[in-house]
């Protein structure tokens, strides 16, 4: 099994010293793996994502900058990348509970969540 989520990341060099960087703004993708269906932090979307976009962008931006160790301009979600086994996992793990989702089904989770980012690649596509 195997999924992650991937980000577009905008960042700048400041340098401390009295030297110049050109350019000082990179961009970069950051692939953030999933945790596996009903082990903890398998709700990373749910807490972070709404719509197929970052819930609170400021929050995950200073977290992404913590992480990196560089001054991060901008992220946004681009994608939820995942195999066929991930995505049959995770969906039967939503379905086992859909009441703290508030949604009827496991497809209006995914889209409430995810938006239409969801990417599975499988067998065939490798």
């Amino acid at each position: 099994m195997d999924a992650a989520y991937v980000f577009a990341v905008r960042f700048r060099l400041d340098p401390s010293r009295d030297v110049r960087v050109e350019p000082r703004v990179f961009e970069t993708t950051l692939r953030r793996p999933a945790d596996p269906p009903g082990e903890p932090g398998w709700l990373f979307f749910r807490d972070n994502l709404w719509r197929g976009d970052l819930a609170d962008p400021e929050s995950f931006r200073d977290l992404t900058s913590e992480a990196l160790g560089v001054p991060v301009e901008s992220v946004e979600f681009r994608a939820f990348e995942t195999d066929r086994e991930y995505d049959d996992a995770l969906r039967e793990e939503i379905a086992a509970d859909l009441a703290p989702f508030k949604a009827d089904s496991v497809s209006e989770v995914v889209s409430k969540y995810l938006g239409s980012s969801v990417e599975v690649v499988g067998p065939e596509d490798t």
